[in-house]
C-alpha cells in the first residue's frame, strides 16, 4: 500500500481492498466531489478491479445492471452526494425485481451539514425504500483499528447481502468530512498504517457460500394433464437447466411451453417437448378448452403472454412453482405451492404413464409452427414483427441478445423460432419498463461476444445518454432499431381508438433522425431496406463498435397485421 496521507483515504482503502478480495471486479463510478476518496481508492485497484467512468448516474445504474446480468456477479456503483443517488432508483428497482447483484455506494455530507440547507444535501438514509436487501449508512472515517475493522467486517456482510438469500441490491450511504482530495489531514497515519498492510488484518473468514434451501413440502404432479412452462430465466448453465427441465418433461410426459425469453428455445435439441406458439394456439377457442390443463410447473417467472396467462386464470390448474428465491411468482394467485429449489438441484422425477394430451399438444405446435413459418418466408415487406422471428435463425452462436419492453419483448414471444444456436437472451423484466434499455445492453456486451439489441424507437430515445459511454465500451454491439416513429404497442390497445388524444398522449411520435443521432455520438448507421440486408448485416458480426441498422415501419400496418393474423395461425 502506498503512503496513506489522511483518514478518509485509508478508510477508502480499507473499504474498496475488502470488496477486491472477496471477489468484486468491476465498478461503475460516476463523477462528483463528495465521492472523491472512493473514485481515487477504486482508480488504485486498476486492472484487479475494472473501473469505468459514465457521466449519467440513470445510465450508470443500468450499465451496472447488464455487466451484473452478464456475468452473474455483483457490480459495484458509485456517486457523489445530493440527487445523483435519486438517479439510480430506476436500476434499483428493475435489480429487485429481477434479482440482480448491485452494490451502491452513494457518497454523503456528514450529518452535521444535514437538514441545514448545505450545498448538493438531501436525506439519503433509506433513500431506495424497501427495494434493497440490505442497506446501512457507514460510521464517519476514524483513524481507529477498531473502526476500521468494523468496517471491514460491514463491507463484508453487505457483499454476503448482496449475494443471498437471493441476489439483489444493498445500499451503502458512506458520509466524508473534509479533505476529500489524498492531501494531509494533520492526523499521523503511520502505525495503522503498518497494521492495515499486514495480512494478519486481512485473516478473517471470507463470506460462507449460502446454506441450501430446504424445500417446502409441495405436492407431487399427479395428473397426466399438465403442463411445464419455462418462463423468464436467466440460469448460471443454459445447458444444464434445459437439460434438467427435459428431463423433467421426459419423466412426466408434460408439454414444455418455453417463453422465447428461456435458454429452452435456443437449446431446442435438448428437448422434443418444446411448445414455442402457444400464444396463438390458445388464441383458438377450441384449444383452448381441448388442451386445459390440471396441473401445470412454472419454472422461472411467469411469460409474457396475456392469452397464456389469461386461459390458466380461466382453467384454475394446482400451479407448482420450481424457484430457489423466496419471491413469489404467483401474479395469478392460483391454487399454488412452491418449491424453492432451482431445478438444477432436482435429481429424482415421478414418473407420470404417457397419454394422447402430449401429442395433442405437439400435433397442433407442430402444424401452427409451419404455418406461422410459411407466413413469414413469403413476407417480404418490411414488417417490424418479422424481424424477431428472423433474428432467431441468422444470429451466429451464443450471441448475446438484448430485448427492448414493448412490442419487441412480445415479437419475441410470439414468433421466436426453436434453434441449436444457444442464443443468450437478456431482458429488463423484472419493472417491465423501457427505462436504461441502451446502457443495459451496453453493460451486456461490454467485454462479451459480439452482442445485438432489438428495440424499438422510443425505447432506445429514452436512454441516448447510454452513448455516452462508446469510448469505455470494450466490445460490439449491433442495434437493430424498428422505427415506427412512436409506441407501437399502444396501437394493440383500446385506446388507439380514440383520436384525440392517442396520437399526440399515447404514441407519442418524435420525428428523430437516427442518422444524425448517431453522427453526433460517431456511431455507425445504415437504413435496412430488405430482409436480404438484415441477413447480410448480422451474422458474421463486427468485433468492436456501436451501430445502428434502423428498419423504418408502418406503425399502424403492423398493428393491424397482428390483430389480423395472431388468431389465425392455429387453425387446423
Amino acid at each position: 500500500m502506498s503512503l496513506i496521507r489522511n483518514t478518509n483515504e485509508l478508510w477508502a482503502f480499507v473499504l474498496v481492498e475488502t470488496l477486491k478480495r472477496l471477489g468484486l471486479t468491476c465498478a461503475v463510478i460516476c463523477p462528483g466531489s463528495r465521492s472523491t476518496p472512493l473514485a481515487v481508492a477504486f482508480a488504485q485497484k486498476a486492472p484487479k478491479i475494472e473501473v469505468i467512468p459514465i457521466l449519467d448516474e440513470r445510465s450508470a445504474g443500468f450499465f451496472a445492471l447488464g455487466r451484473a446480468r452478464a456475468t452473474k456477479k455483483a457490480v459495484a456503483v458509485v456517486c457523489t452526494s445530493g440527487t445523483a443517488g435519486a438517479n439510480f432508483y430506476p436500476a434499483v428497482i428493475e435489480a429487485f425485481e429481477s434479482c440482480v447483484p448491485l452494490l451502491l455506494l452513494t457518497a454523503d455530507r456528514p450529518q452535521e451539514l444535514r437538514f441545514c440547507h448545505s450545498g448538493q444535501t438531501i436525506d439519503q438514509v433509506k433513500l431506495y425504500g424497501n427495494y434493497p436487501n440490505w442497506q446501512a449508512e457507514l460510521a464517519i472515517p476514524g483513524a481507529t483499528l477498531n473502526l476500521l475493522t468494523y468496517l471491514r467486517q460491514t463491507i463484508i456482510h453487505a457483499w454476503e447481502r448482496c449475494l443471498s438469500p437471493q441476489p439483489g441490491v444493498v445500499h451503502l450511504n458512506i458520509p466524508f468530512r473534509d479533505p476529500l482530495a489524498p492531501v494531509s489531514d494533520g492526523i499521523d497515519l503511520t502505525s495503522l498504517q503498518l497494521e492495515i498492510d499486514s495480512e494478519d488484518f486481512w485473516r478473517q473468514p471470507l463470506p460462507l457460500s449460502p446454506l441450501p434451501v430446504t424445500p417446502y413440502p409441495s405436492p407431487l404432479p399427479s395428473s397426466s394433464r399438465g403442463i411445464i412452462i419455462a418462463g423468464i430465466a436467466q440460469p448460471l448453465i443454459d445447458e444444464q437447466y434445459c437439460n434438467h427441465i427435459a428431463l423433467l418433461a421426459h419423466a412426466l410426459n408434460y408439454p414444455v411451453l418455453a417463453e422465447g425469453l428461456s435458454p429452452v428455445r435456443n437449446h431446442a435439441h435438448l428437448n422434443p417437448y418444446i411448445i414455442s406458439t402457444y400464444d396463438s394456439i390458445l388464441r383458438n377457442a377450441d384449444f383452448r378448452e381441448k388442451l386445459a390443463p390440471e396441473f401445470v410447473i412454472l419454472i422461472g417467472e411467469m411469460p409474457t403472454s396475456k392469452e397464456l396467462r389469461t386461459w390458466l386464470q380461466q382453467t384454475q390448474p394446482q400451479l407448482l412453482i420450481i424457484d430457489k428465491s423466496f419471491r413469489n411468482l404467483d401474479s395469478l394467485h392460483l391454487k399454488t405451492s412452491h418449491l424453492r429449489v432451482d431445478i438444477c438441484e432436482l435429481s429424482e422425477f415421478p414418473t407420470l404413464p404417457t397419454t394422447t394430451y402430449l401429442e395433442d399438444w405437439r400435433h397442433i405446435e407442430t402444424k401452427t409452427r409451419i404455418t406461422l413459418d410459411k407466413t413469414f418466408e413469403l413476407c417480404s415487406e418490411m414488417l417490424e414483427c418479422k424481424a424477431a422471428w428472423l433474428l432467431s435463425q441468422i444470429l451466429p452462436p451464443k450471441t448475446p441478445l438484448f430485448i427492448a419492453n414493448s412490442m419487441p419483448v412480445r415479437d419475441i414471444e410470439f414468433f421466436w423460432k426453436p434453434n441449436n444456436l444457444g442464443i443468450k437472451a437478456f431482458v429488463n423484466r423484472g419493472a417491465n419498463g423501457i427505462d436504461g434499455t441502451l446502457s443495459t445492453a451496453l453493460g451486456v456486451a461490454h467485454r462479451n461476444q459480439s452482442s445485438v439489441m432489438l428495440t424499438g424507437d422510443l425505447a432506445l430515445l429514452h436512454d441516448t445518454n447510454g452513448f455516452l459511454i462508446r469510448k469505455k465500451f470494450i466490445g460490439h454491439l449491433t442495434i437493430v432499431l424498428i422505427n415506427n416513429n412512436g409506441g407501437g404497442i399502444f396501437e394493440m390497445l383500446p385506446i388507439s381508438q380514440f383520436e384525440p388524444p392517442f396520437e399526440e398522449l399515447f404514441a407519442t411520435p418524435q420525428e428523430i433522425d437516427f442518422a444524425k443521432l448517431s453522427a453526433t455520438y460517431d456511431i455507425e448507421h445504415e437504413i435496412i431496406t430488405s430482409w436480404d440486408l438484415l441477413k447480410e448485416k448480422l451474422n458474421p458480426l463486427p468485433t468492436s463498435g456501436i451501430r445502428i441498422l434502423e428498419l423504418p415501419t408502418n406503425r399502424k400496418h403492423d398493428a393491424k397485421w397482428r390483430k389480423d393474423n395472431l388468431g389465425k395461425f392455429a387453425i387446423i
